[in-house]
């Protein structure tokens, strides 16, 4: 087995860094990278910075703005990648991000803050889809797991020194350098990315020259190939993101009028989102809508965790707000350890694996229930995370490997963006979902009863995906 392991590794790095992926294995890790620092640092330099530019009463819009812009790119992202193939967008996506980040650095108004990070979610939601793409274009179907595993390693680094990093560089530096310290790095990710581009091609001639052979578990599942699926387009874009910024906003400012406008814009979404996901999504119907729904599942499970455990681990277990984000440090490393392990493993069924990566989550979610009540220990909540992380290191590289082999080549963008909207659609219910139940059941000062709720429907999601993913169309 170590035997084995070791030519795994060996495979791993080789698959990397040989010289056809080499130029495209840095530029795609070094923008990820970015994006995650981004990410994890504002969130870190947002308190100092919004007094500053006189903007408490705008608080949370930063965060609303860049969501909304991002789902706005993801879906447009797809719709470009598709038609003209991901060149345009991989050049452009890191030049708005960038300008976006000189914007944000520049600001001398909230107004200019809230350009700039309009700027980043729509470079960033970008980024996304046309990396993805680039990854299915470049690698084949068993070099792919290796190239998802570097992607996780991409923001482990970001997950565990980003808030320390950008905490200490607005301390000393100002927060304005917690966005123009990635510039050069930015602008040197983007002409790493402008060759990578131009040798892709045209749509046709984006394809590997090489053949590609089917994985051992691609022949117990036949990418049918589906009709065309129906287009996403700029008012359906423009309403998903109404939406989701909707119920956003309405979970972090709960009230009377917030539940109006939380219905409106869930209304909205509803709408929208029967464009822009594949048909059957919502029913799981076997084959390329489960693959969506399970991505919006997994996500907006593990995303409900993520934003309750540190108020649970402060006001439930009394942890020091420092010690109560190590949990989820912890399952960052988790996330990237499984990630990395299933890519030393090109042939196992990433049907079984999306299944594990839900019992996991799942698992790791009850034990969330547990911690929740102040007479469980809070240190279980370090044993939750590693199980959730592990169940996300699983769970997501199969996701993307499967929409690959059902998604005809054709539509890849589309899928894609779907994807992609489907975690963050999945992830903001799941979080205003938490907000609703506080503010019903508990308060943030006692959120205890509240929470165990939150998370026993949770599990249920997951469990709910555990079962969803046990019939697969095969061969005829």
């Amino acid at each position: 087995m170590h035997y084995r392991g070791m030519i795994a590794v060996a495979v791993g790095r080789r698959v990397l860094w040989q010289p056809a992926h080499r130029g495209t294995t840095v530029a795609s890790l070094l923008v990820v990278t970015l994006i995650a620092f981004e990410n994890m640092g504002v969130a870190t330099a947002m308190p100092t910075l919004v007094p500053a530019l006189a903007g408490q009463a705008l608080y949370s819009w930063p965060f609303t703005a860049f969501l909304v812009a991002s789902v706005v790119a993801t879906v447009l992202a797809g719709r470009l990648c598709d038609r003209r193939g991901p060149s345009l967008a991989l050049v452009a996506g890191p030049g708005v991000f960038l300008a976006g980040l000189v914007l944000c650095g520049a600001a001398t108004n909230m107004a200019l803050l809230l350009a700039g990070r309009v700027l980043q979610g729509l470079g960033s939601g970008t980024v996304l889809v046309a990396v993805s793409l680039l990854i299915a274009l470049v690698y084949t179907d068993r070099e792919r797991p290796v190239m998802y595993a570097a992607n996780a390693a991409a923001w482990v680094l970001p997950a565990v020194v980003g808030p320390s990093v950008a905490g200490l560089v607005t301390e000393h530096l100002g927060w304005r350098w917690v966005f123009l310290g990635l510039v050069p790095l930015a602008a040197l990710g983007l002409a790493l990315l402008v060759p990578v581009a131009r040798r892709l091609g045209p749509p046709a001639a984006s394809q590997p020259r090489r053949a590609e052979p089917p994985a051992a578990d691609s022949r117990r599942t036949a990418p049918p190939q589906a009709p065309p699926q129906r287009r996403a387009g700029i008012p359906a874009a423009l309403g998903a993101a109404f939406g989701v910024a909707a119920l956003t906003w309405a979970a972090q400012h709960p009230s009377p009028v917030a539940i109006g406008y939380g219905a409106a814009g869930l209304v909205a979404l509803g709408f929208a989102l029967r464009r822009l996901l594949p048909p059957g999504t919502v029913t799981a119907r076997a084959g390329l809508p489960t693959v969506v729904a399970a991505r919006a599942l997994l996500g907006g499970a593990f995303a409900g965790m993520e934003a309750y455990l540190p108020l649970t681990m402060t006001e439930v277990h009394g942890y020091s707000p420092a010690l109560a984000g190590l949990p989820l440090t912890v399952s960052a490393l988790g996330w990237s350890a499984a990630s990395a392990l299933q890519g030393r493993y090109p042939d196992w069924s990433r049907e079984t694996a999306l299944r594990l990566g839900f019992a996991l989550v799942t698992g790791s979610l009850v034990l969330f229930a547990f911690v929740a009540r102040p007479e469980v220990p809070g240190w279980l909540a370090f044993v939750a995370c590693v199980a959730g992380g592990a169940g996300m290191g699983t769970g997501y590289p199969a996701i993307t490997l499967l929409l690959y082999r059902f998604s005809p080549v054709a539509e890849r963008g589309y899928h894609t963006s779907a994807m992609q909207l489907g975690d963050w659609v999945g992830s903001a219910l799941t979080v205003g979902f938490g907000g609703v139940l506080l503010g019903l059941l508990a308060s943030e000062g006692a959120p205890s009863n509240a929470v165990v709720v939150l998370a026993t429907v949770l599990a249920a999601l997951a469990l709910l995906g555990v079962l969803i993913t046990r019939r697969w169309p095969t061969q005829g």
